[in-house]
Protein backbone atom coordinates (compact mmCIF):
# COMPACT_ATOMS: atom_id res chain seq x y z
CA UNK A 1 0.00 0.00 0.00
CA UNK A 2 1.37 3.31 -1.01
CA UNK A 3 1.54 5.99 1.66
CA UNK A 4 1.17 9.67 0.99
CA UNK A 5 3.49 11.84 2.92
CA UNK A 6 2.61 15.56 3.13
CA UNK A 7 5.35 18.07 2.89
CA UNK A 8 5.50 20.73 5.65
CA UNK A 9 4.10 24.17 4.87
CA UNK A 10 6.66 26.88 5.32
CA UNK A 11 5.65 30.53 5.87
CA UNK A 12 7.81 32.76 3.87
CA UNK A 13 9.90 35.28 5.71
CA UNK A 14 8.17 38.17 3.96
CA UNK A 15 4.77 37.12 5.29
CA UNK A 16 6.11 36.77 8.82
CA UNK A 17 7.52 40.27 8.59
CA UNK A 18 4.16 41.72 7.56
CA UNK A 19 2.41 39.99 10.47
CA UNK A 20 4.99 41.39 12.88
CA UNK A 21 4.53 44.92 11.55
CA UNK A 22 0.75 44.64 11.84
CA UNK A 23 1.07 43.36 15.41
CA UNK A 24 3.30 46.29 16.32
CA UNK A 25 0.85 48.77 14.76
CA UNK A 26 -2.05 47.25 16.71
CA UNK A 27 -0.01 47.33 19.93
CA UNK A 28 0.92 50.98 19.42
CA UNK A 29 -2.71 51.89 18.66
CA UNK A 30 -3.91 50.13 21.82
CA UNK A 31 -1.22 51.87 23.88
CA UNK A 32 -2.23 55.29 22.53
CA UNK A 33 -5.89 54.54 23.24
CA UNK A 34 -5.03 53.52 26.80
CA UNK A 35 -3.02 56.71 27.32
CA UNK A 36 -5.85 58.83 25.93
CA UNK A 37 -8.35 57.14 28.25
CA UNK A 38 -6.08 57.63 31.25
CA UNK A 39 -5.58 61.28 30.39
CA UNK A 40 -9.32 61.76 30.00
CA UNK A 41 -9.96 60.20 33.41
CA UNK A 42 -7.26 62.32 35.06
CA UNK A 43 -8.63 65.49 33.45
CA UNK A 44 -12.14 64.63 34.58
CA UNK A 45 -10.96 64.02 38.14
CA UNK A 46 -9.03 67.29 38.12
CA UNK A 47 -12.04 69.26 36.89
CA UNK A 48 -14.30 67.60 39.47
CA UNK A 49 -11.78 68.34 42.20
CA UNK A 50 -11.46 71.99 41.17
CA UNK A 51 -15.24 72.39 41.12
CA UNK A 52 -15.46 70.85 44.59
CA UNK A 53 -12.84 73.26 45.95
CA UNK A 54 -14.60 76.19 44.27
CA UNK A 55 -17.95 75.18 45.76
CA UNK A 56 -16.35 74.79 49.17
CA UNK A 57 -14.86 78.29 48.93
CA UNK A 58 -18.20 79.78 47.93
CA UNK A 59 -19.92 78.11 50.88
CA UNK A 60 -17.22 79.41 53.23
CA UNK A 61 -17.89 82.94 51.97
CA UNK A 62 -21.32 82.78 53.61
CA UNK A 63 -19.60 82.87 56.99
CA UNK A 64 -17.94 86.15 56.08
CA UNK A 65 -21.23 87.62 54.86
CA UNK A 66 -23.07 86.55 58.02
CA UNK A 67 -20.31 87.90 60.26
CA UNK A 68 -20.42 91.25 58.48
CA UNK A 69 -24.21 91.46 58.77
CA UNK A 70 -24.00 90.67 62.49
CA UNK A 71 -21.50 93.51 62.95
CA UNK A 72 -23.73 95.94 61.07
CA UNK A 73 -26.66 94.95 63.26
CA UNK A 74 -24.61 95.71 66.37
CA UNK A 75 -23.67 99.17 65.08
CA UNK A 76 -27.08 99.99 63.65
CA UNK A 77 -28.34 103.50 64.39
CA UNK A 78 -24.98 104.47 65.86
CA UNK A 79 -22.46 107.03 64.71
CA UNK A 80 -19.87 104.27 64.20
CA UNK A 81 -21.22 103.65 60.70
CA UNK A 82 -20.67 107.28 59.70
CA UNK A 83 -16.88 106.88 59.50
CA UNK A 84 -14.35 104.22 58.59
CA UNK A 85 -14.08 101.68 61.38
CA UNK A 86 -11.93 98.81 62.57
CA UNK A 87 -14.25 95.81 62.69
CA UNK A 88 -11.89 93.75 64.85
CA UNK A 89 -12.47 96.08 67.81
CA UNK A 90 -16.04 94.75 67.89
CA UNK A 91 -14.90 91.15 68.18
CA UNK A 92 -15.60 90.07 64.60
CA UNK A 93 -12.37 88.49 63.46
CA UNK A 94 -9.02 90.21 62.94
CA UNK A 95 -8.03 92.88 60.47
CA UNK A 96 -4.83 93.49 58.55
CA UNK A 97 -4.99 97.18 59.43
CA UNK A 98 -5.58 99.17 62.60
CA UNK A 99 -8.39 101.06 60.87
CA UNK A 100 -9.96 98.67 58.44
CA UNK A 101 -12.79 96.39 57.53
CA UNK A 102 -15.57 98.97 57.27
CA UNK A 103 -15.68 101.97 54.96
CA UNK A 104 -18.37 104.63 55.20
CA UNK A 105 -17.97 105.54 51.52
CA UNK A 106 -17.98 103.20 48.55
CA UNK A 107 -14.86 102.15 46.74
CA UNK A 108 -15.29 100.53 43.33
CA UNK A 109 -12.87 98.94 40.84
CA UNK A 110 -11.70 101.22 38.08
CA UNK A 111 -12.34 100.44 34.44
CA UNK A 112 -10.46 97.33 33.38
CA UNK A 113 -9.23 96.60 36.89
CA UNK A 114 -9.48 92.96 37.92
CA UNK A 115 -11.01 91.81 41.19
CA UNK A 116 -7.63 90.58 42.42
CA UNK A 117 -5.94 93.89 41.61
CA UNK A 118 -8.72 95.86 43.28
CA UNK A 119 -8.65 93.63 46.34
CA UNK A 120 -4.91 94.17 46.65
CA UNK A 121 -5.53 97.90 46.99
CA UNK A 122 -8.08 97.23 49.74
CA UNK A 123 -5.59 95.09 51.62
CA UNK A 124 -3.34 98.11 52.03
CA UNK A 125 -6.11 100.04 53.80
CA UNK A 126 -7.55 97.20 55.85
CA UNK A 127 -9.66 94.11 55.28
CA UNK A 128 -11.20 91.78 57.81
CA UNK A 129 -10.01 88.19 58.16
CA UNK A 130 -11.64 85.21 59.84
CA UNK A 131 -9.75 82.19 61.20
CA UNK A 132 -9.20 79.36 58.73
CA UNK A 133 -12.20 77.03 58.71
CA UNK A 134 -12.34 73.22 58.81
CA UNK A 135 -12.26 73.05 55.00
CA UNK A 136 -8.93 74.85 54.93
CA UNK A 137 -10.43 78.07 53.53
CA UNK A 138 -9.55 81.54 54.76
CA UNK A 139 -12.29 84.17 54.51
CA UNK A 140 -11.61 87.88 54.13
CA UNK A 141 -14.35 90.46 53.95
CA UNK A 142 -14.93 94.16 53.73
CA UNK A 143 -18.00 96.37 54.11
CA UNK A 144 -18.71 99.50 52.08
CA UNK A 145 -21.56 101.83 52.87
CA UNK A 146 -23.00 102.83 49.51
CA UNK A 147 -22.43 106.53 49.99
CA UNK A 148 -20.38 109.02 48.03
CA UNK A 149 -18.75 110.39 51.19
CA UNK A 150 -18.37 109.64 54.86
CA UNK A 151 -20.45 111.38 57.50
CA UNK A 152 -24.04 111.52 58.69
CA UNK A 153 -26.20 109.83 56.03
CA UNK A 154 -29.04 112.28 56.67
CA UNK A 155 -26.77 114.97 55.25
CA UNK A 156 -27.39 115.28 51.53
CA UNK A 157 -23.68 115.84 50.94
CA UNK A 158 -22.91 112.21 51.74
CA UNK A 159 -24.89 111.03 48.70
CA UNK A 160 -26.09 107.82 50.33
CA UNK A 161 -28.32 105.42 48.45
CA UNK A 162 -31.47 104.81 50.45
CA UNK A 163 -34.62 102.78 50.22
CA UNK A 164 -37.66 104.03 52.13
CA UNK A 165 -39.95 101.26 53.38
CA UNK A 166 -43.57 101.43 54.43
CA UNK A 167 -44.61 100.87 58.00
CA UNK A 168 -46.12 97.51 56.97
CA UNK A 169 -42.84 95.94 55.88
CA UNK A 170 -40.43 97.81 58.12
CA UNK A 171 -39.76 94.81 60.31
CA UNK A 172 -37.01 95.35 62.84
CA UNK A 173 -37.11 99.13 62.49
CA UNK A 174 -36.24 101.12 65.59
CA UNK A 175 -37.76 104.36 66.81
CA UNK A 176 -34.35 105.99 66.51
CA UNK A 177 -34.02 105.09 62.81
CA UNK A 178 -34.15 108.00 60.32
CA UNK A 179 -37.59 108.69 58.91
CA UNK A 180 -38.82 109.92 55.54
CA UNK A 181 -42.47 110.93 55.50
CA UNK A 182 -42.98 108.82 58.59
CA UNK A 183 -41.38 105.73 57.03
CA UNK A 184 -38.08 104.22 58.21
CA UNK A 185 -35.16 104.75 55.85
CA UNK A 186 -32.82 101.91 55.01
CA UNK A 187 -29.26 102.53 53.90
CA UNK A 188 -27.44 100.11 51.65
CA UNK A 189 -24.23 98.32 52.52
CA UNK A 190 -22.14 96.16 50.22
CA UNK A 191 -20.33 93.18 51.70
CA UNK A 192 -17.61 91.50 49.67
CA UNK A 193 -16.14 88.22 50.87
CA UNK A 194 -12.95 86.85 49.35
CA UNK A 195 -12.06 83.23 50.04
CA UNK A 196 -8.73 81.55 49.40
CA UNK A 197 -8.28 77.80 49.71
CA UNK A 198 -6.48 74.70 48.50
CA UNK A 199 -4.94 74.47 45.01
CA UNK A 200 -4.95 78.24 44.66
CA UNK A 201 -8.74 78.42 44.91
CA UNK A 202 -10.03 82.00 44.95
CA UNK A 203 -13.67 83.05 45.14
CA UNK A 204 -15.44 86.38 45.51
CA UNK A 205 -19.00 86.69 46.82
CA UNK A 206 -20.89 89.97 47.06
CA UNK A 207 -24.05 90.80 48.98
CA UNK A 208 -26.06 94.00 49.33
CA UNK A 209 -27.94 94.51 52.59
CA UNK A 210 -30.26 97.29 53.67
CA UNK A 211 -30.82 98.44 57.22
Amino acid sequence: MDSVTGSPVHVRRGERGVVLILAIIVLVAMSLAALALMRSVLTGNRVAGNLAFQQSATLSADQGIETAVAWLELQRSSAVLNANANISTSGSGTTTSSTGGYFAARNDPTGGQSWDAWWATLATTGINQLPQDAAGNTVYYVIHRLCAATGDPTNNNTGCQIGATSNLNAGGAKDSDPQVNGNPVQYYYRIIAHVTGARGTSSYVQAIVAM
